[in-house]
């Protein structure tokens, strides 16, 4: 058969352990090309990038010619890989030997014309940057070149145009975490000190990381805490749930910090922008904290308490509420005091309740009252004297607690006034630096994501 006399004829003298050039000054054009078919993993604490690619290499063989009309006008054939000579082209990033399918097969055309065609799974060394992860964009170079032979002996080109080679997504898997951008290439020669220079053919590989699975699972559930957070500061300052509201989120979120610890990439280089992202929200959740504990400590003042600064009345209830406009903290601090005054009120009176004195309803019998009263004046006059005095004394000391006591009230109104145009004041502050690092982080993802 004409196959099996042409593979006996050219495979009968040949030589695979030599260049196959006639000349030795005769250079071996190899032609490469490349097609990325899947990203397999990204791996960013080793910094290894996993790609399955379809490589294909072109070169002429000047021992491999026939006439076609001699063989049955065979114009092609397949020969095995280990009869003939190939070149020794490789990848420079090659960290680990990838689960590659063997293929034993080239095609030869008559002209001499050697194509290797085979799928590559490339495990190369990528240095990839996570700082705007999960908005990230990675470029990783392949670097294909012969590891033996400078290129006087074999010189690299590409097989198609660049532009085909950038945009080629014919045969890619698009259905992964990550999206392929484009495909560079670069020829460049390599030359170390002194030595002999080499060809190189630089392949840049742009991929982009999909972002959807991580807003939901980990930019989302943060935001919702945070808004929380920001809702808890409308609960009463003077009740106590506010401070167990927001320990109470804070523990959410450290839990949450701890479940999708594992999602996060780790490098030893950097730490990503989501990362920080966290700490920051996790340290304004104890700053709203430590903000309620002063509140609710101004508020909740006790007895004994000093009075209130002149400068804080200016700044706080004069200034701070034309600028904040608050209109009805006032009242409703005083309503609040209102309210506490009258229970104190019922409380001391069911204390310091007395008998009623008795009022006799017949005339004769207050006059007979009225005799008995009159002849006992004289006697009593004495005794009574003295009971007199220690009722006065007993009058101006009640007189006295509770002209102080309402002294405290005051003061524990103006306090009172105070925490609520505080509080008022802290929110807002802290609402600005809330809003305003979610727009800085917004917009530079989206700057970084764009770019």
């Amino acid at each position: 058969p004409a196959l099996r006399r042409l593979s006996h004829h050219l495979l009968a003298h040949y030589q695979k352990g030599t260049r196959p050039v006639r000349d030795w000054r005769t250079t071996t054009n190899v032609a490469i090309d490349l097609m990325v078919y899947a990203i397999l993993s990204v791996d960013e604490k080793d910094q290894v990038l996993t790609t399955y690619i379809w490589y294909r290499q072109h070169w002429t063989d000047e021992f491999l010619k026939w006439d076609p009309a001699r063989f049955d006008n065979l114009t092609q054939i397949s020969l095995p890989v280990e009869s003939i000579w190939v070149p020794d082209i490789l990848i420079n990033e090659f960290v680990d030997v990838g689960k590659s399918p063997h293929v034993p097969y080239v095609y030869v055309s008559h002209h001499g014309e050697v194509q290797n065609l085979k799928p590559i799974q490339v495990m190369t060394a990528c240095s990839l940057d996570i700082y705007n992860f999960p908005f990230d964009v990675q470029n990783c170079s392949l670097t294909f070149t012969s590891w033996l032979h400078h290129i006087r002996d074999i010189n690299l080109s590409l097989w198609r145009q660049p532009e085909l080679v950038k945009f080629d997504q014919s045969v890619f898997m698009n259905q992964g975490e990550w999206e392929l951008l484009y495909v560079l290439s670069h020829f460049q020669e390599f030359s170390v000190k002194s030595s002999d220079s080499y060809a190189e053919m630089k392949f840049y590989v742009v991929i982009r990381r999909r972002p959807l699975f991580y807003t939901v699972s980990l930019l989302l559930p943060s935001i919702f805490l945070m808004v929380m957070d920001i809702v808890g500061f409308y609960l009463p300052p003077h009740s106590g749930e506010r401070v167990s509201f927001k320990i109470t989120l804070l523990l959410g979120y450290s839990v949450f910090l701890i479940i999708v610890s594992d999602t996060l990439p780790a490098t030893a280089v950097g730490t990503p922008l989501i990362g920080i992202y966290f700490v920051v929200c996790m340290a304004l959740l104890v700053i709203s904290l430590t903000e309620t504990i002063l509140i609710v400590c101004l508020v909740h003042k006790q007895d004994l308490q000093p009075h209130v600064p002149g400068w804080v009345k200016h700044l706080l209830l004069e200034r701070a509420t034309i600028l904040l406009c608050v209109r009805d903290r006032k009242k409703f601090s005083q309503s609040r005091m209102q309210t506490l005054d009258t229970s104190r009120q019922v409380e001391n009176n069911d204390s310091t309740a007395k008998p009623a004195p008795y009022v006799c309803e017949d005339p004769r019998e207050c006059g007979a009252v009225g005799g008995t009263r009159s002849a006992l004046a004289f006697a009593g006059r004495a005794e009574g004297s003295a009971a007199l005095q220690e009722v006065l004394r007993e009058t101006m000391a009640i007189r006295q607690l509770l002209e102080k006591r309402e002294e405290f009230r005051d003061l524990a109104r103006e306090w009172l006034q105070v925490g609520y145009v505080l509080d008022v004041l802290l929110f807002r502050v802290y609402l600005a630096a809330v809003l305003a690092y979610s727009i800085t982080l917004g917009t530079l993802w989206s700057v970084w994501r764009d770019a």
